[in-house]
């Protein structure tokens, strides 16, 4: 999920569609908004953001350490409307990642945010799960060496979990990543049908079903077949157990 703050709802609202039609979330904040914000969410909520990109407002240059505070992961990125080497310069020393020049569109500010990530925190624009190879960039998964084109939701989710594959994630988790924190108008409860028809899409193409599910606990995507990833540890046991050959 990116976060925008700008006080003007013309932009935030513009952007906000923008993030929707490549298929992720987006949060809109005016400037008094953000520093609540950031103080009161949980540990959850600060984890599913990607970026934070701040419009221009008088508050600008004390929301990058602000942000730092309680948030060090997540790229901050300028939106300058006006170019100046100076204001360049100021927003740099105040603790930017980047500064974007308008109009920009939302696909090279993914690309960006994609390439901050990889030089600060070792993410590569693609990872792979078993047969599974999910893309950062907006284009479709690779399962079982073929595209595999999936709507925009699913293909988020996949990458949420391939991203986060080898620990629990949880239905909210997953729902304010791809849908956003302040998005009332849909229910979280949509997250397990759109979990539930990628799994079954993923068990047509792999012949077994990757993502395990537990109650209460959340989703977890696997490399491989539970059984296949449980015959070595039998095979050992069973050669441990077994007769000493007579010479």
């Amino acid at each position: 999920m990116f976060v925008i703050v700008d006080s003007r709802e013309i932009v935030t609202a513009g952007y906000a569609a923008g993030f929707e039609r490549e298929g992720f979330a987006c949060m809109a904040l005016t400037p008094s908004e953000l520093p609540e914000w950031v103080k009161t969410a949980s540990e959850d909520d600060l984890a599913s953001i990607e970026a934070f990109l701040l419009g221009e407002c008088e508050e600008r240059p004390d929301f990058p350490r602000l942000v730092r505070s309680y948030c060090d992961q997540a790229p901050i990125l300028a939106l300058d409307e006006r170019p100046s080497l100076d204001q360049t310069l100021e927003l740099f020393a105040c603790g930017v990642d980047d500064v974007l020049r308008k109009p920009i569109h939302v696909r090279e500010i993914l690309a960006r945010v994609g390439a901050i990530r990889r030089r600060t925190m070792t993410e590569a624009d693609n990872l792979e799960v078993g047969r599974i190879k999910v893309f950062f960039d907006g284009r479709d998964a690779l399962v079982g060496g073929e595209v595999f084109e999936l709507p925009r939701r699913e293909r988020r989710i996949l990458e949420y979990l391939a991203r986060n594959h080898g620990r629990r994630v949880t239905k909210t988790q997953i729902y304010n990543a791809v849908y956003g924190l302040m998005n009332e108008e849909v229910d979280e409860c949509v997250v397990e049908s759109h979990v539930s028809k990628l799994r079954k899409k993923l068990k047509a193409r792999l012949g077994y079903d990757p993502v395990e599910s537990k109650r209460y606990i959340g989703y977890m995507l696997k490399a491989q077949p539970q059984e296949a990833a449980s015959r070595p540890a039998q095979d050992a046991r069973r050669s441990a157990t077994a007769p000493a050959e007579r010479v």
